[in-house]
């Protein structure tokens, strides 16, 4: 019998290297462009790509839900819309500062979010897909129900000034920015984390994170009050982005984009995947407003043709050059 290859587990560990490399290059050229890309655009667009980034958070939100837990939510806007609400009352009721007010936003948001999972943390798959349809119908009904705290259709206005002397729009720009860096970043290293490394043995080998203490439900759990406080994080960033929440901005429809964005990021973790999802569901639309009746087709073929090209073709490309480049070494 042949000796196992000893040369195996370097070139593996070269080529984990690598990837490690690529992943963080793409993510430092990414916060780079986008730091810069104040000076190139005007007020529109910075406003519109502040809108991307507190939407980014959302989106991550989802995508740390479906990547750790495997399933799948479609009424996280109910969540956004705690931590929106959250800091839109504290900023108008005891008039709490910005910061403090998107720690309890995330705060609360998770509460929210554990109280949801509680009841429902024997359901998974459709079930459990089904339940989270209901929270995400329910948001405008019950926003409008309790209007004389939630302001009604006109919403509450939110304060978008944290320094003087800087204008509104950069601000909000630069604020939903280091926003998504943090919630990335959290979002990304919480795998090395002993919770998230349980959290993923529950989800692939329930039996042996049982043995430890962490059964599927705990698991579920712990990863839906995760989700839900990055999701109240989003939410109380993108109310400082848009200076006003109100019922019209957290319909239905939301919590679909939100899943749609999270698939097309391919549920990534990295800032570079959570910004081109959320450029898909953000900057598309506004794109294709010329074509009218023909906005959903056209919407709905560049969707299946970004989930091949990210699926299929990328990944074939990327798989070619890393064997290339392992070849060389």
């Amino acid at each position: 019998m042949s000796e196992p290859s000893t040369t195996a587990l370097p070139a593996d560990r070269t080529r984990r290297s690598a990837v490690r490399i690529d992943d963080r290059m793409l993510s430092i050229g990414t916060v780079l462009l986008l730091g810069l890309l104040p000076i190139w655009i005007g007020s529109f667009w910075l406003y519109s790509i502040s809108l991307l980034l507190a939407q980014g958070i959302a989106i991550l939100s989802v995508s740390f839900l479906i990547r750790y837990s495997g399933e799948v939510s479609i009424g996280h806007n109910f969540f956004v819309a705690t931590g929106a609400y959250t800091i839109a009352l504290l900023q108008n009721g005891p008039n709490v500062p910005f910061l403090g007010g998107v720690v309890v936003a995330t705060a609360v948001s998770a509460a929210v979010g554990l109280l949801f999972a509680w009841p429902s943390r024997t359901l998974s798959g459709v079930y459990l897909s089904v339940v989270t349809l209901a929270l995400g119908l329910c948001v405008p009904e019950v926003l409008l129900y309790w209007s004389e705290v939630t302001g009604g259709f006109e919403g509450l206005f939110v304060e978008s000034r944290i320094v003087g002397g800087v204008a509104s729009g950069l601000q909000q720009y630069y604020v939903a920015l280091a926003a998504l860096c943090i919630a990335t970043f959290v979002a990304h290293r919480f795998r090395g984390s002993r919770l998230g490394l349980m959290i993923l043995t529950a989800r692939d080998h329930p039996h042996a994170a049982a043995a430890f203490g962490m059964t599927s439900g705990s698991a579920r759990l712990s990863a839906f009050a995760v989700s839900a406080a990055i999701a109240g994080f989003g939410g109380s960033i993108l109310g400082f982005t848009t200076s006003m929440v109100s019922p019209n901005s957290f319909i239905f429809w939301n919590s679909v984009t939100l899943l749609v964005g999270a698939v097309v990021s391919l549920y990534s973790t990295r800032i570079y995947g959570v910004v081109v999802g959320a450029a898909f569901v953000t900057l598309v639309p506004q794109l294709l407003s010329n074509y009218g009746q023909f906005i959903l087709i056209i919407y709905g073929l560049a969707l299946l043709g970004v989930i091949i090209v990210f699926n299929v073709t990328v990944p074939a490309i990327v798989r070619r050059v890393r064997r290339r480049r392992n070849h060389r070494v």
